[in-house]
């Protein structure tokens, strides 16, 4: 099959980390826009990408675009694509869609079009007029904006921060792709210690965890088009081997989760176990104003509480205060905060030395940025010693 187009969406805000993490798998020519990559690859990079990316939510395969002003435009320019190269006779294929600012902003009718254009496709192909749709799931999605469709597939299924590590619930938990951006764009070294101080199910470490071994997140998981025909079983098979001898299992990390919930803490034991990295991160019930280090440098990387209910905001305004008093006396290391208090820097004691607009969830925050120094280099710091000794 020839070149594909695929999209990669992602969270508003982290568009560039995911364009960042394509860059660095060998894709090149990426279109980025608002809340997805765009590029193109082969079979085979459907199956790395599902595997590798940690910071998006999807993979998908762009099958049109076209300016759409008319239900008959959108039905003839539908069924001119060709999905039976990739849908097959058995196939489930339901169809979402979304519409702004577009003359066609009815969605169930949209929807309902695309459906009857696909139908009309696949009938020429498969000599049927009526298919049970029992088989693989093909999630077709009509997406209208400013009058332009685009038709996409979705090859993921569940979204990508669904690992398969994290089966068992709490109560505003992180969603795993935005605990991941926040480590890549902090630029931790697996070398250097990492704490979260408000770890609770242990989203944020453990993610660091996989980052520190080089462990493909999606490799404890299957993904829709693991059932689909047209893409052969090997690839999928070749994927996750090339995934598992990429992977650096025996390399030793210091990561450190802390919580005051001793009930949240068994949770995070259990994700760590199920991703399979137990070993490499260690948690302990602890309250910020507890928290002390014997390394030189470091890095906290960490999701307070916000105070998003009114009678929460003294507490974590008190919180926040804390947090700069005892962050203040690690004064050679690095923290990252995610927060959408207004008024964090302020109570914190401390301007940020870059922030950056990120979304948990729906709720609009600032990841604030305190940048450490660097640690001598390694030469350096050993020719300290010898002229201390002599």
């Amino acid at each position: 099959m020839k070149d594909i187009e695929l999209i990669a969406t992602a969270t508003f805000g982290l568009e560039a980390v995911v364009a960042r993490e394509l860059r660095e798998l060998g894709y090149q020519d990426l279109k980025v826009e608002n809340a997805r990559v765009t590029f193109t690859g082969n079979l085979s990079d459907i199956c790395k990408t599902n595997l590798w990316l940690r910071t998006a939510d999807r993979i998908l395969i762009k099958m049109g675009e076209f300016k759409a002003t008319t239900f008959e435009e959108l039905f003839q320019q539908t069924k001119a694509l060709p999905w039976p190269d990739w849908i097959s006779e058995n196939a489930n294929f339901p169809v979402e869609g979304k519409s702004i600012k577009s003359k066609l902003f009815s969605v169930p009718d949209c929807q309902a079009i695309v459906k009857k254009a696909v139908v009309e496709k696949m009938k020429q192909k498969y000599k049927l007029e009526w298919f049970e749709e029992k088989g693989p799931l093909y999630k077709i999605e009509v997406a209208l904006l400013n009058d332009t469709a685009t038709l996409t597939i979705d090859t993921s299924g569940p979204g990508l921060h669904k690992r398969g590590y994290r089966k068992l619930g709490s109560s505003a938990p992180l969603k795993e792709t935005l605990a991941a951006a926040m480590i890549l764009l902090s630029r931790w070294h697996p070398d250097r210690i990492l704490i979260d101080p408000f770890c609770g199910s242990g989203t944020i470490p453990i993610e660091a965890a996989l980052i520190g071994q080089n462990i493909a997140p999606g490799i404890g998981r299957n993904f829709a088009a693991e059932e689909w025909p047209v893409i052969p079983k090997k690839l999928w098979q070749e994927a996750r081997k090339e995934a598992h001898a990429l992977a650096n299992y025996n390399r030793e990390l210091r990561i450190m989760g802390q919580d005051i919930d001793g009930e949240v803490l068994s949770l995070a034991r259990y994700h760590a176990r199920e991703a399979g990295i137990d070993e490499q991160v260690k948690f302990q019930k602890l309250p910020v104003a507890e928290l002390r280090s014997r390394y030189r440098y470091g890095y906290i990387i960490c999701n307070p509480p916000y105070g998003e209910r009114l009678g929460d905001r003294p507490r974590v305004e008190q919180l926040y205060r804390e947090m700069g008093a005892v962050f203040r006396k690690l004064d050679t290391w690095s923290y990252y905060v995610l927060t959408s208090h207004e008024g964090f820097e302020k109570l914190f004691g401390r301007t940020a030395d870059k922030n950056r607009k990120l979304y948990n969830g729906r709720i609009q925050c600032r990841y604030y940025q305190f940048f450490g120094p660097h640690p001598p280099r390694r030469k350096d710091s050993e020719l300290s010693k010898t002229a201390e000794s002599t």
